[in-house]
């Protein structure tokens, strides 16, 4: 979890490249992922490894934003360079999604990253998430890029059952 949020690239688009120390991954990034929901089991993170090596590529998240609701929850994901343009984003994305609505009765998925994060915008459209809207998210800090805002995706049950 270090190495991940110690990666300047990982980050540039989340903290502006600012490395991480241990205590803020010990103390918020690790208690986040272990969270328990007492909406639903399983918690609302995954690590994401590698098949056939079991090497860590990441985690995604597939969290309800309410913490006694499970209808609407958000998809994300952080995986490390080395797992970047291999469809591991959108293969994991899928899979929640899947199991999102076929089994944890979640009504509807959303998602959102900086507008000019073009790669996750792709991931969240081939995962058959829409867009929604542009806002401008309350960032503490600006960062390279923020001055054009984030984007919203998103994916209800019923969209997900219709043929394509």
């Amino acid at each position: 979890m270090l190495a991940l949020d110690n990666d300047p690239e990982v980050m540039r688009l989340i903290n502006g490249g600012r490395p991480a120390s241990r205590e803020p991954v010990g103390t918020r990034t690790l208690p986040r992922l272990l969270h328990d929901y007492p909406c639903r089991e399983p918690r609302g993170y995954w690590a994401a490894r590698e098949r056939t090596t079991g090497a860590f590529l990441g985690w995604f998240e597939f969290r309800p934003l309410e913490e006694h609701g499970p209808a609407v929850v958000e998809l994300g994901y952080r995986l490390n360079q080395a797992a970047w343009g291999h469809g591991y984003a959108t293969e994991g994305s899928r899979a929640l999604v899947h199991k999102g609505f076929a089994e944890l009765g979640v009504e509807r998925v959303t998602a959102n990253t900086m507008a000019v994060n073009v790669r996750s915008r792709r991931v969240m459209e081939k995962t058959g998430l829409s867009f929604v809207r542009n806002f401008t998210g309350d960032r503490p800090e600006a960062i390279e890029d923020s001055e054009h805002g984030e984007v919203e995706y998103q994916l209800t049950r019923t969209e997900w059952k219709q043929p394509r």
